[in-house]
C-alpha cells in the first residue's frame, strides 16, 4: 500500500473544518504559516512529524487519533466495517 499524503492533508482539513476553524486561526495555533497548513491539507507537501503534533495539540485530540483516522482512511475495509 502507497501512503497518500492527501489523505493526511484531507482529514486535517475535516477536523479543522469540524472545529469551525480558519486555516488562518488553526495555523497560528499550531505556529505555522497559514500557507504550510494549505499546502498540508492538499497534499502538495508532507508535514513532520513535529507540525503534525502542532497541529493535533491546536485541534484539541492526540497525534494516535489523527494517525488511526488516516489509518482508516486508506484501508477500505475498515472504513467499511465503521
Amino acid at each position: 500500500m502507497d501512503y497518500d499524503y492527501r489523505i493526511t492533508g484531507r482529514t486535517l482539513q475535516k477536523l479543522r473544518r469540524e472545529r469551525k476553524l480558519t486555516q488562518e486561526v488553526l495555523s497560528g495555533l499550531a505556529g505555522i504559516s497559514r500557507s504550510h497548513l494549505a499546502e498540508i491539507e492538499t497534499g502538495r507537501t508532507q508535514a513532520n512529524v513535529e507540525t503534525l503534533w502542532k497541529l493535533c495539540a491546536a485541534l484539541g485530540l492526540p497525534l494516535s487519533e489523527l494517525f488511526r483516522r488516516v489509518e482508516q482512511a486508506h484501508d477500505p475495509e475498515t472504513r467499511n466495517s465503521q
